[in-house]
């Protein structure tokens, strides 16, 4: 049985390497386009930085805007998520059940319709549609469901609930349950949909594409608007600045889940 196991495990090894290849190299040409004087020439026309510098001073404001943008809808679907979570993980009822299913609505439709909807209903509130809140409230519809069931799942192990029922047997509140018991036993979740919504929420596209206006424009807006009226050279390397921006952040909140994780346990 180990000789199969190591006989096999090449092929496993060359068939990663492969699908990472195919994963990679098409982000590894894009951004190489940016760096390059011309693309159709490729490397032999020459390493420049221009491009990068004429994207950020177009599209230099999108960056802050779309963190900012980020941060604010997970702070905003984890103060509303976490309770959503244990009430559902809690209740029994049918109600309880259909507002679950309501809930999903926003991802099993395109975010196309959702915008639009959002744009139905608020888009007459001139200065509401002209702010960053107008993305952000679409944002919090479409990563709420992810925060949800990724906390609910947590709240309903069978050991919480006995854990709970100590807490109040020993006359504590709900309050003191909830933000001293029960948080702490499912930090780990509640950082893994952290985690998952601020990636969600700086990646989207669809929604915000339909949300934004001139004065509201994300990363992903910009990027689509730097290949479509661009350069693609000039497209390029705003993938180059899209990653350069995304990557650390991501980074540091993947090595704080980690640590999270092994300090609370999963």
């Amino acid at each position: 049985m180990r000789t199969s196991s190591t006989s096999r495990s090449p092929l496993l090894f060359l068939t990663t390497v492969a699908i990472c290849i195919f994963m990679v190299a098409p982000v590894l040409v894009s951004v190489m386009a940016g760096l390059v004087n011309s693309y159709n020439r490729g490397i032999s026309s020459g390493l420049t930085l221009r491009w990068v510098e004429q994207v950020w001073e177009v599209y230099g404001s999108t960056v802050g805007a779309s963190i900012g943008l980020a941060l604010a809808c997970v702070i905003c679907t984890l103060l509303l998520g976490v309770p959503c979570a244990y009430a559902l993980a809690r209740s029994r009822s049918r109600l309880a059940r259909a507002f679950e299913e309501l809930l999903l609505l926003p991802v099993a439709i395109p975010s196309l319709a959702t915008a639009l909807a959002l744009i139905l209903v608020y888009g007459n509130m001139t200065s509401l549609r002209q702010s960053f809140v107008f993305i952000l409230i679409g944002h919090v519809v479409f990563t709420l469901p992810f925060m949800v069931r990724t906390v609910s799942a947590a709240f309903q192990r069978p050991d919480l609930l006995a854990m709970e029922e100590a807490a109040r047997t020993l006359g504590a509140g709900f309050v003191q349950r909830f933000l001293g018991v029960l948080v702490p036993a499912v930090l780990p979740a509640i950082v893994a949909g952290m985690l998952m919504v601020f990636t969600l929420s700086i990646g989207e596209f669809n929604l915000t594409w339909m949300l934004h206006i001139p004065l509201t424009r994300t990363l992903p807006v910009g990027l689509a608007d730097s290949y479509a009226s661009m350069r693609i050279e000039v497209g390029s390397a705003y993938t180059l600045v899209f990653l350069l921006v995304i990557l650390p952040v991501l980074w540091i909140l993947q090595a704080l889940t980690t640590l999270i994780q092994k300090r609370y346990g999963t």
